[in-house]
């Protein structure tokens, strides 16, 4: 610094723009400025605390006092990764039973749609896609009541002032009540099942604020938004145990139950309501109570912990994790676009740590309702995953990956089932990776080579034999079926994709589709990858990988563009073909650029999508999808314009979750597909050598990164 003193202006300014990027982030600055601050009883606007592995969900005033109010919103949801039902199946029903044969080439193969047709085969398809489904775990609010007695209702909320602080991971909650003040601090323990919860009010002393545990019974629909009352002669809840300062509640449902166990920093009293419905109050005359919530299938296991153990262990664990993995500012850039791009990343990070890091791949909406049975669809898993490796957080990557190995015997048997070898990974399925019969679901092929994406993210991370033999049965048992499932063509000499398939956009008929052109380049650059994994374990390159390899059918083009299937020469002139996902744009986005991929017809091809798409109907994850193939083919403006489109499901509500629509109010692959096209804007990907790449360079965006990592 002294040498610079000495040199001329004109030369200090020459070093100045790499002391600017060399500064460091101010992260808590960074992550400060995008507080989520709720004033109102907005039913969208709902806030979580949570680890990754359990989540609860409240509305404004701190804990689930409205959950009927708000249940076609965010609902209040409270669910952690082992809280698993199934009915009984007291009809034996099997999967067999939905077994349909389809042929292709000559040969009939096997798979589990949704059947139609009413009668039994449709009753044991249902059953199966109903059962397991994910449970919620009990309701938890204020009861309040006004000074006449008189039960107080949402409608006698008002002055509401919420914060949720995501350094912290503590939520903040006032509001007035019978004219008094009522002040909640809401947090959750970062390695257990816990929630503590701090109340100051003088409703207290005059006992007009209360708690209620109120446990819901599971809807077997598709939502479940866990405010069903109804049956409540079909489980049983009872308080177990009573201490002066600690109930346990029991909650069983046919052969599942697990415990609620509330800790109070004062003595205790409880009354029940109804079935299922428990009213607990402090004995103490005071204005302020802690109590602490935790969730066990043991009541063995359940944490006595106080209210102050949990908010340190919840600030300690949430400034961890902003401290370590990347980083993007955008302070100081003149898009107006700037702020609202930063705030969605910010948010987008702690509701997928939140929501996303369960032990199996995720359901599409989390930890806060059921959506699809609360099954997770593991064609998904790239756009909840991915990101995490590349903002350097491979080890909430990692964390999923295992469920791989608990779902490789189904896997393999369906491939056995369907006459080809290796394993055939599920789409719709379970924690246990079980099979699920869907009449989109069961077509589908884009979900299986993404173990080998995975696997690939690990092993650039941690590049050592240990990675190697950790997931080496996974990907070759993976490309073996990729391998087997391409037919050759004779006539043609050639491979070829289906028929028999239903590719990422979900617009065709099984029956009649072949050649996608998203999944073909898919099993290129997967096959060429698990035959590097080959090498690199000192083995010889698979035969049959490598003549699949060699002889695959060609991406299919038309008038200079990619079709979206071989099957489909209407592919741009259809109108039913410009909906859904333009997985097209996959092709060269998802994926990296390979020797059978023509960088000139790709950008004719977004050119045309771009033109021509109804951006209507389309998803979360399609946004992301489209910035990452313009920043791979230097359309930075473009990247942008996709990544920020104003089409409905690109809408990002003030709590950060990512809106579809009254079906899906929050969607989470749309906020990991955000943080994946982010990290490849800002880094780069492979023999790429440009800053920030997924940028303009017009001087309206600052852009400053830290601890992202390079794409493929």
């Amino acid at each position: 610094m002294i040498l610079l003193l000495r040199l001329p202006i004109c030369c200090i300014l020459m070093f100045f723009p790499f002391f600017i990027f060399a500064q460091k982030i101010d992260r808590q600055a960074l992550v400060n400025r995008h507080k989520v601050i709720v004033k109102s009883l907005d039913t969208l606007s709902s806030l979580t605390v949570g680890n990754g592995s359990f989540a609860f969900t409240v509305d404004a005033t701190g804990l689930q006092t409205f959950p009927d109010y708000y249940a076609n919103g965010i609902p209040l949801g409270t669910q952690s990764e082992w809280g698993w039902h199934s009915f009984p199946n007291k009809e034996n029903y099997r999967i067999e039973e939905g077994f349909k044969e389809i042929e292709s080439h000559g040969r009939k193969i096997i798979y589990t749609p949704q059947l139609s047709e009413p009668g039994r085969k449709q009753d044991a398809v249902n059953f199966l896609r109903q059962n397991p489904h994910r449970l919620q775990l009990g309701n938890i609010g204020f009861e309040l009541y006004k000074k006449d007695g008189t039960k107080g209702q949402i409608e006698d909320i008002g002055e509401v002032n919420q914060t949720l602080d995501l350094w912290t991971g503590e939520i903040s909650s006032h509001f007035i009540f019978d004219s008094q003040p009522v002040d909640i601090k809401t947090v959750c323990h970062q390695q257990k099942d816990v929630i503590g919860v701090s109340v100051e009010s003088p409703l207290l002393k005059t006992n007009q604020l209360m708690i209620r545990i109120r446990i819901p019974y599971p809807t077997n629909k598709f939502l479940d938004s866990g405010n069903n009352w109804d049956s409540s002669d079909k489980h049983t809840s009872i308080i177990t145990k009573q201490g002066e300062k600690r109930i346990i509640v029991q909650h069983k449902i046919d052969d599942f139950q697990y415990f609620i166990g509330l800790t109070s920093n004062l003595n205790l009293r409880s009354q029940i309501r109804q079935a299922h419905y428990f009213i607990i109050q402090p004995l103490t005359q005071s204005t302020s109570w802690s109590f602490t919530c935790d969730y066990s299938e043991n009541k063995n296991t359940t944490a006595t912990i106080n209210f102050a153990s949990v908010e340190t262990n919840s600030l300690q664990g949430w400034n961890n994790f902003w401290d370590s993995g990347g980083a993007i500012d955008f302070s100081g850039s003149t898009d107006e676009r700037a702020n609202e791009l930063e705030r969605r990343i910010i948010l987008s990070q702690y509701l997928t740590k939140v929501q996303g890091t369960t032990k199996a791949p995720p359901q599409e909406t989390g930890l806060t309702y059921n959506s699809w049975f609360g099954k997770p669809h593991l064609e998904m898993h790239w756009w909840h995953a991915v990101h995490f490796a590349l903002w350097g957080r491979i080890d909430l990557l990692e964390k999923s990956l295992g469920w791989y190995r608990i779902a490789l015997p189904t896997a393999k048997k369906i491939a056995q089932r369907q006459g080809f070898r290796g394993a055939r990974w599920q789409k719709m399925t379970d924690y246990k990776g079980g099979e699920t019969g869907s009449s989109v679901g069961a077509y589908l092929i884009w979900q299986q080579p993404h173990i080998i994406t995975f696997a690939e993210l690990c092993y650039r991370e941690k590049p050592t034999k240990q990675t190697l033999e950790k997931y080496r049965e996974l990907i070759f048992e993976t490309a073996d079926f990729m391998a087997s499932y391409a037919y050759f063509d004779k006539i043609k000499g050639r491979y070829i994709l289906g028929k028999g398939l239903i590719p990422a956009q979900e617009r065709f008929k099984p029956e009649k589709t072949f050649n996608p052109t998203y999944e073909l380049n898919y099993w290129y650059w997967a096959l060429t990858t698990a035959q590097e994994w080959r090498k690199r374990l000192g083995l010889k390159p698979d035969k049959q990988w490598q003549e699949v390899l060699d002889k695959l059918s060609p991406l299919p083009i038309k008038d200079k563009i990619y079709l979206a299937t071989e099957s489909t020469q209407d592919s741009f002139t259809n109108p039913l073909f410009l909906t859904d996902h333009p997985s097209v744009l996959a092709t060269f986005g998802m994926l990296p650029e390979t020797p059978v991929l023509d960088r000139k017809i790709m950008k004719n091809t977004f050119e045309k999508v771009w033109e021509v798409w109804h951006w209507d109907d389309t998803w979360g994850w399609d946004f992301p999808m489209v910035a990452m193939t313009a920043t791979r083919l230097g359309m930075p403006k473009y990247a942008l314009d996709g990544l920020l489109m104003n089409v409905r499901t690109n809408t990002y509500l003030n709590n950060g979750h990512n809106f579809q629509d009254k079906r899906l109010r929050l969607y989470l692959p749309g906020n990991g597909g955000l943080l994946t096209a982010v990290a490849l804007m800002c880094a780069g990907y492979d023999n790429c050598n440009e800053s920030n790449p997924g940028f303009p360079k017009d001087g309206t965006w600052n852009v400053k990164w830290e601890g992202l990592k390079k794409f493929f």
